[in-house]
């Protein structure tokens, strides 16, 4: 207690950091940031920009990058991304932002990313599901994962599914997104002994066009895969990174034995 103090007196630690370590979140006007979530979870806290104003986007992030060193933004508009780059020139100039659709991480300068042995491959049917891909494969980057990227292999063209299989069976853990009936998870599950995470996507029109109809296909999927909710595509890559997570630990331990 008294060397947190101290840092926090001499300038070295700040008060946000400081309660981060006491309590393992820090309270602002924007909300709480979970910084011991990673710790806690296996999971750094994502923050939703969804339904926040910018400046408590900017506040959340700023908050995470001075407690953990790096912030995961989920669901960010063009506005709301503006207002964190902005800010960031000022309080964090050195820091690195990645975006990648509607998801962004940002790195301050000292941040040294994790790194695990272990490949997470993401598929998607479809172009129309690249963000909801996009997002998951942020997360599972941010973990240290490497990753393999699949796209534009939906079952209305078979041969198109068949010719990745070999490249599909390499990945530790796959995460495959699809509108519409939502076929191609369980396609794919039915061709690998590797597991599965389906993501349905609000794809399509008509009946069940809003991911209904993908959900409860997935639901009722004959072969063996696990399905997230409609377009969670943070869900997924969360899931995915647990388990390449514990497929590293136990490449670790194999090598250790």
């Amino acid at each position: 207690m008294r060397e947190l103090l101290e840092a926090v007196a001499d300038g070295s630690l700040s008060p946000s950091a400081a309660e981060a370590q006491l309590r393992g979140y820090v309270t602002g006007e924007a909300g709480r940031f979970d910084a011991a979530r990673k710790q806690r979870r296996g999971i750094p806290e994502a923050i939703l920009a969804e339904g926040k104003s910018a400046p408590q986007v900017v506040a959340l992030a700023e908050t995470a990058l001075e407690t953990t060193g790096r912030a995961l933004v989920t669901r960010a508009d063009d506005r709301q991304v503006e207002a964190l780059e902005a800010s960031l020139e000022e309080t964090f100039p050195d820091a690195t932002l990645e975006r990648r659709g509607s998801t962004v991480r940002v790195l301050a300068a000292d941040y040294e990313p994790p790194s695990l042995e272990a490949t997470v491959g993401i598929v998607t049917a479809g172009t129309v599901d690249g963000p909801v891909a996009d997002e998951a494969e942020v997360v599972c980057a941010d973990a240290g994962a490497t990753i393999d990227r699949i796209d534009d292999i939906g079952v209305a063209a078979l041969n198109r599914t068949l010719d990745q299989v070999d490249r599909l069976c390499e990945a530790d853990v796959l995460i495959v997104a699809a509108g519409r009936e939502g076929a191609l998870p369980t396609v794919i599950a039915g061709l690998v002994d590797t597991p599965v995470i389906a993501v349905p996507v609000s794809s399509g029109y008509g009946h069940g066009g809003d991911g209904e109809a993908a959900l409860a296909g997935l639901l009722q999927s004959c072969t063996v895969l696990s399905v997230v909710n409609i377009d969670a595509g943070f869900v997924a890559g969360a899931q995915a990174t647990l388990i390449a997570r514990a497929i590293n630990g136990a490449r670790d331990d194999g090598r250790s034995n």
